[in-house]
């Protein structure tokens, strides 16, 4: 796991610097670095949904995925992990001011909830997160999470200084998402092929697509977390298919 805790330090380190020196930027400054962010986004998640084979049961797996991820109402889960987070943590950073205490506490409670939501899903979602984590578990190979990490530890600076500390607390779910990948990195390896993990990254880039568009550039609201089941249903049905003969292996 030395990979996923490289990775963690790197967004715990990341975040800190953005919440001490993020108040100096200039708001255009940090909304630059943020508007960055969602293009070099948007453009691995075109990168990564253009290599999918099976465009078929890509869209299949987002359907399905989506309509599950609505009834288990999985971005809401994530929205109350952040607010348990900010009620736990963020009265620390300090008090609102007299007068303004109801709208300035909903302010912080939704940036809070906001900064963890919109970092621990772009954290998560792509090939390196599960292809590092994998690698790291087999051969303690840890160079792809280490990539990975440097670019999660800029974008922790850009986001805690526009989102704040609820950026710092998605390195848990880093820890638990990818150390579990690690853990059982053996069997994921027998089970999962080259055509399973191809649509897989295809999916996993279409919902960086979505980050994009409704987190980071903020075009339409869309709710991504609702269609993380989409990330196992992708290789689930080339399994299928590949079994009923369907498709070759």
């Amino acid at each position: 796991m030395i990979g996923t805790l490289i990775n963690v330090a790197a967004i715990i380190i990341g975040s800190v610097l953005g919440i001490l020196f993020g108040a100096r930027l200039p708001d255009r400054l940090r909304q630059t670095v943020i508007a960055g962010l969602g293009l070099f986004t948007l453009t691995i998640g075109i990168q990564m949904a253009i290599e999918m084979t099976q465009p078929l049961v890509v869209l299949g797996a987002l359907l399905v995925g989506g309509l599950l991820g609505e009834w288990w109402q999985i971005e809401g889960r994530l929205q109350n992990i952040g607010a348990w987070l900010e009620k736990r943590f963020n009265h620390r950073i300090g008090e609102p001011a007299a007068g303004n205490i109801p709208d300035a506490a909903a302010e912080r409670s939704r940036r809070f909830i906001h900064g963890f939501l919109t970092s621990s899903l772009l954290f998560t979602i792509g090939p390196m997160a599960i292809l590092g984590s994998i690698q790291d578990g087999l051969t303690g190979d840890f160079n792809l999470l280490a990539i990975k990490s440097v670019l999660d530890g800029f974008a922790s600076i850009a986001f805690a200084s526009s989102l704040g500390i609820g950026v710092l607390f998605s390195s848990l779910i880093i820890l638990v998402y990818q150390g579990s990948i690690t853990l059982l990195a053996a069997q994921a390896q027998a089970l999962v092929s080259d055509a399973m993990m191809v649509e897989m990254s295809a999916t996993g880039g279409i919902l960086l697509l979505g980050i994009a568009i409704s987190s980071l550039l903020n075009i339409k609201p869309i709710r991504v977390g609702n269609f993380l089941p989409a990330l196992l249903l992708a290789p689930l049905l080339i399994a299928i298919l590949t079994a009923l003969g369907i498709l070759t292996p």
